[in-house]
């Protein structure tokens, strides 16, 4: 007698890092994010994307606590995430933002540092008395700030005004205050924005990196041929809903999409077999054909009738 195979159990999918459910945000008459669901697991990167003013920003600002969603519940490794972004941030989210939001007359190094105070417990009365609780934090943080410095391309500009870097320098000085927070899940709106195509294979290639130190990240583009080649899922918002989800080849492919970016023509092309009047066939030009062929036809028949008489 044999012995049956042994079936392995089916492992279920990982529970996910974030889930959002039905999230939805009104101003007054206008509904901004209309019933919105998505999920991004752990160490995976999802893309946003859709037309201007599909709500993807108001999104964003739901999960990170800038804006109360009207209906719905953000959640993070299944704890519910509270409506304040100091505490979205303790709780290990970190977003950057569409128009770079640092502190231009601080050094790199300084607005890094900023960026660790969520992960600092020194009280005022230490930090004023510059006690070792203070002066152990203020080690570290300047040691971590110097080493995502490092991470994101600008060894040897911590002491540089952030007003004086370069464009894309200050996108990347912007993630690496971002990562100070020492984030789970890194949100990125629009982080190629204004960039030419070196600095944005050199974005590209940092998102990678940060998600090969475990930090998921949610990224908001509209550069299609950098979400397509760095995203494992995208997500596409229309007029504050969720249109589709999937694969980057398949949302690529998706009529739905082209057709929400670049619009439905107003009216279908003719049929090849039902063109239209003045166009050949049973318009004006096509009876003049077939009124041609019978005069032809009855001319013929009225000669071959002369003929034999």
């Amino acid at each position: 007698m044999s012995t049956p195979p042994v079936t392995e159990p089916a492992v279920p999918d990982a529970a996910p890092l974030l889930e959002a459910r039905g999230i939805t945000m009104r101003f007054g008459g206008l509904t901004a994010v209309d019933g919105v669901d998505l999920t991004v697991k752990h160490s995976e990167i999802v893309g946003l994307i859709g037309p201007n003013g599909a709500g993807k920003t108001t999104f964003f600002n739901c999960l990170t606590g800038l804006y109360v969603p009207t209906e719905g519940e953000v959640r993070l490794d299944g704890a519910p995430l509270p409506a304040r972004p100091a505490r979205v941030t303790r709780a290990g989210v970190a977003r950057t933002f569409q128009n770079i939001r640092l502190f231009a007359n601080m050094t790199a190094l300084e607005n890094v540092i900023v960026g660790r105070h969520t992960r600092t417990s020194a009280g005022l009365l230490s930090a004023i008395g510059r006690g070792p609780r203070y002066r152990r934090e203020e080690r570290e943080s300047r040691s971590r700030a110097m080493e995502l410095l490092a991470f994101v391309g600008l060894a040897g500009q911590e002491s540089v005004l952030a007003r004086n870097l370069s464009y894309g320098a200050q996108r990347r000085l912007e993630t690496a205050r971002a990562l100070a927070s020492e984030p789970r899940l890194l949100l990125l709106d629009e982080p190629t924005a204004g960039m030419n195509p070196q600095e944005t294979r050199e974005t590209e290639e940092l998102v990678h990196a940060i998600r090969d130190q475990g930090v998921a990240v949610l990224v908001i583009e509209h550069d299609m041929r950098f979400i397509m080649s760095l995203c494992d899922r995208v997500a596409v918002l229309v007029q504050g809903a969720k249109l589709t989800e999937g694969a980057p080849g398949d949302v690529q492919a998706d009529e739905r999409v082209v057709e929400a970016y670049l619009g439905a023509p107003d009216d279908p092309p003719p049929a090849p077999d039902d063109p239209p009047p003045g166009s050949g066939g049973p318009g004006a030009a096509g009876d003049t054909v077939a009124r041609q062929g019978a005069d032809t036809r009855h001319s013929t028949s009225r000669g071959s009738r002369e003929t034999a008489i």
